[in-house]
């Protein structure tokens, strides 16, 4: 393979949605996974760690933090991120003596989709600001 711009981008973007994804396989590889911290719940931590993937799913799928990010980019960030956390949860049923929830497969697809959902909102409004900021520039110049 021929090293690229193109490609170095494209691995710059790709590369922490793979590591990440390994973070989860790893953690549900582990029979007694890290106590967490008092007050925060199982479900807490899904929805938190899955909307960190969801969050990496949107940046590569958008190619940048600093890039629009449509509802089909959002979209299809949910549905990998559930996708794979249902996979995690197959992958969980061979570890003694954890289980397959689905309550947990739930608490993923609400954590992608609120970082997925954030950045969309986020993005719209830059893109509203953006375009204001061109229609009063272009005005100033008309001298209106």
């Amino acid at each position: 393979m021929v090293v690229t711009r193109w490609n170095t981008h494209r691995l710059s973007l790709w590369a922490p949605v793979a590591l990440y994804m390994m973070f989860i396989f790893w953690l549900s590889s582990i029979s007694r996974p890290p106590e967490l911290p008092s007050g925060v719940s199982d479900k807490a931590a899904h929805v938190l760690l899955y909307s960190g993937l969801g969050a990496l799913l949107v940046r590569a799928r958008a190619g940048g933090w600093r890039r629009q990010v449509t509802l089909g980019i959002a979209a299809v960030a949910i549905v990998v991120a559930t996708l794979y956390g249902i996979s995690d949860e197959i992958h969980q049923s061979f570890v003694p003596p954890r289980q397959v929830e689905a309550r947990d497969v739930l608490a993923d697809a609400i954590g992608a989709s609120l970082a997925a959902g954030a950045l969309y909102a986020w993005s719209r409004i830059a893109d509203a600001k953006r375009q204001r900021a061109v229609t009063a520039e272009a005005k100033q110049r008309r001298g209106v």
